[in-house]
């Protein structure tokens, strides 16, 4: 684990994890899903709460498209799959994951909010899935999940269209379970409500 890749830490049992790159928009570079699917096994084996989040401007701008240019048919398979597996290993999760979201939350990194438990954004976040825009279509699992959360019409809307959503419609959508100032605190408080407990132990 780097610190230019991510910042795992612990406030009072709760685990944090921090979506940390030099440019900070916090792209999911190959290297870096590799990174998170380790640390998350790892962390799995002691099932306590973890908050995924990023910083006040990207949660996650997404897979790295300079990474993506490069890839050839079996290439690409690969680096769908290690995705996949990324966002299947938070969605399976032993304990509660949440998405603490701030600012934009694209691509790749709505694919990662998807597969968490909950997610919580604050009034400024922002959620896309740009892909068709740039003829591309996610392989991360998106185009499963999204439906699944807010139907099959909206979806539509957000993976071919290419629409963007702001934190108040993807709250009336169902996309994200609460707005909040400071996304990581109203998680933090909802881990430590009652209806947490038995999970959190």
């Amino acid at each position: 684990m780097s610190a230019s890749t991510f910042q795992l830490d612990d406030i009072q049992g709760i685990r944090i994890l921090r979506l940390s790159s030099p440019d900070g928009t916090n792209r999911l570079k190959h290297v870096v899903v590799l990174s998170l699917s380790e640390t998350l096994r790892h962390l799995a084996a002691v099932a306590r709460p973890i908050i995924i989040t990023g910083n006040h401007r990207f949660f996650s701008a997404g897979a790295d498209l300079a990474e993506i240019a490069t890839l050839n048919g079996p290439s690409a398979y690969e680096f769908a799959k290690t995705g996949q597996q990324l966002m299947q290993t938070i969605a399976e999760f032993p304990a509660p994951v949440y998405a603490a979201i701030s600012g934009y939350c694209m691509g790749g990194g709505l694919d990662l909010a998807l597969a968490c438990r909950y997610r919580i954004a604050s009034p400024h976040a922002v959620f896309g899935h740009r892909g068709a825009a740039l003829g591309l279509i996610t392989g991360w699992g998106g185009t499963q999940r999204l439906p699944r959360l807010i139907g099959k019409a909206r979806a539509l809307e957000m993976l071919i269209a290419a629409e963007k959503l702001s934190a108040s419609r993807a709250l009336s959508f169902g996309l994200v379970d609460a707005i909040a100032d400071d996304p990581v605190a109203e998680a933090v408080a909802r881990i430590r409500s009652p209806q947490d407990l038995p999970l959190s132990t």
